[in-house]
């Protein structure tokens, strides 16, 4: 039997709260009432798209809160997708209308489904408002949001505007960029399992204000901080090789400048990619590896045996020494380095988004921005060479010598190594159960395959 194409577009049913909770907006039909429903592209940001769609199609001013239990992008047991909303303002458009949750049952619903699950979401919406950990899944969340950051922004001299838009949503997670009088602000805050992204970031902005946004304020209890826009072009809206060459440059300058922070770096949460702990995890990672390529369902893609996997061992192992007989120090690395979290302006280069920050071996960051490179862009040999000749530039001017060239000819191998492992995720029994993951890995594993038989030619190059 073949798969069926995933749709572009999925359909998701808006629940939306009137902003003293007593009410929910619905469609009325001959046939009952129904939930407001919107198409959203399924690779985009949810919160983002569905708002605005909501307010396109329905006329209603809302923000997102939480995806019930029940409901994900992969659908519910009935097929649908639902959005637990929240209006900050009351207007909407004919073909809908408020109504009193006290008035509600079951046949008032054209579908007897959408009064279960908004019973549901009723009662996950009460436990959110004494759940500490899910501030964002609460009652009032704008108003909640706009005034701390009214407070924090004051002393700058700016005023909060009306106008704001939001990205991401979940009951830890938000992302929402704010307009003022002045230049806009962005709230960022974040939960499980990326809480160690606060104090990073906290701890990057403090020691290189140069690479990373400006904060203006910060809220623990939330994990939440406020970031001045940066002015600039996203590194994946363009292909000019200047501006990516600028970025790869800023990189190694970032990284040159945190060798002497990196044990702070370590301390503030960041993945320790460094060599004796990469070195430690080949055994279990290969163990893990053998197994899912023994529980692979079909073939292709290729499984690889274990003695397959044996000599990739030795050769991951070999190109992490060499790596590290070359004595380059160890810096601050992204194992997300994609061009979409680097923002490209004439005098500087800003990165984002630091939650897989890591301390290790430089190099492979510039690898990871090269893939995306070779994606966005287009493979060249000839473009290629010049973006790895912008970021070698600083690194010769401190390493004796070819250890630069050596080491851009060593990275592929290991930098594919660091990232499969440089998470926890290879090692999260729950994460594992994902048939998705598992594939993942697999993926990860033959193309470290592919890696190490290129390696084996650039070898005797940089020891030469």
């Amino acid at each position: 039997m073949s798969c069926q194409p995933q749709p572009e577009q999925e359909i998701w049913r808006a629940i939306v709260f009137s902003r003293d909770g007593t009410e929910v907006l619905l469609k009325i039909s001959e046939r009952g009432l129904l939930f407001p429903a919107v198409e959203v592209p399924r690779w985009e940001r949810l919160a983002e798209n569905l708002t605005a769609a909501l307010k396109k199609d329905w006329g209603c001013d809302a923000v997102c809160l939480f995806t019930p239990d029940n409901s994900s992008r992969d659908g519910n047991a009935d097929g649908h997708h639902y959005e637990v909303m929240e209006c900050w303002h009351d207007e909407h458009i004919g073909g809908t209308d408020w109504k009193s949750l006290h008035s509600l049952a079951e046949d008032s619903f054209q579908e007897e489904s959408d009064f279960r699950i908004l019973t549901r979401c009723l009662h996950e919406l009460d436990a959110y408002e004494h759940d500490p950990s899910s501030p964002f899944a609460r009652r009032g969340l704008i108003p909640r949001v706009q005034a701390w950051a009214t407070d924090a922004i004051q002393p700058l001299g700016l005023e909060l505007g009306s106008s704001f838009r939001q990205y991401n949503a979940s009951p830890s997670f938000s992302l929402i960029r704010f307009e003022t009088d002045g230049p806009a602000i962005w709230f960022k805050a974040v939960g499980k399992p990326n809480l160690r992204e606060f104090p990073i970031t906290l701890k990057l902005a403090e020691l290189f204000p140069g690479f990373i946004p400006e904060i203006l304020g910060q809220k623990s209890e939330w994990n939440a901080w406020l970031l001045r826009e940066v002015e600039g072009a996203g590194l994946g809206d363009t292909r000019e090789l200047v501006l990516w060459q600028r970025a790869a440059t800023s990189l190694a300058r970032l990284q040159i400048e945190s060798i002497s922070t990196a044990d702070s770096i370590l301390n503030s949460g960041a993945h320790d990619l460094r060599a004796d702990k990469l070195l430690k995890s080949i055994d279990p990672f290969f163990d893990l590896v053998a197994r899912l390529m023994e529980e692979q369902p079909k073939v292709p893609p290729p499984t690889l045996s274990r003695h397959e996997l044996g000599l990739l061992k030795l050769r991951i192992e070999d190109s992490l020494a060499l790596l590290e007989d070359l004595g380059i120090p160890n810096t601050l690395g992204h194992l997300d380095l994609n061009p979409w979290n680097v923002i490209v302006s004439v005098n500087r280069c800003v990165f984002l988004d630091w939650a897989e920050a890591y301390v290790g071996a430089p190099f492979f960051s510039f690898e990871y921005l090269l893939q995306h490179f070779r994606r966005e862009v287009g493979a060249d040999a000839v473009r290629e060479s010049e973006l790895a000749n912008a970021y070698g530039a600083p690194w010769r001017q401190l390493l004796p010598g070819d250890l630069t060239s050596d080491a851009l000819a060593l990275t592929p191998l290991a930098a594919v190594f660091a990232y499969a492992t440089g998470t926890s995720a290879w090692k999260d029994g729950e994460t594992l159960r994902d048939p998705k993951t598992r594939a993942y890995f697999r993926s990860l594993a033959r193309r470290m395959n592919r890696e190490a038989l290129q390696f084996i030619e650039r070898r005797p190059a940089c020891l030469s």
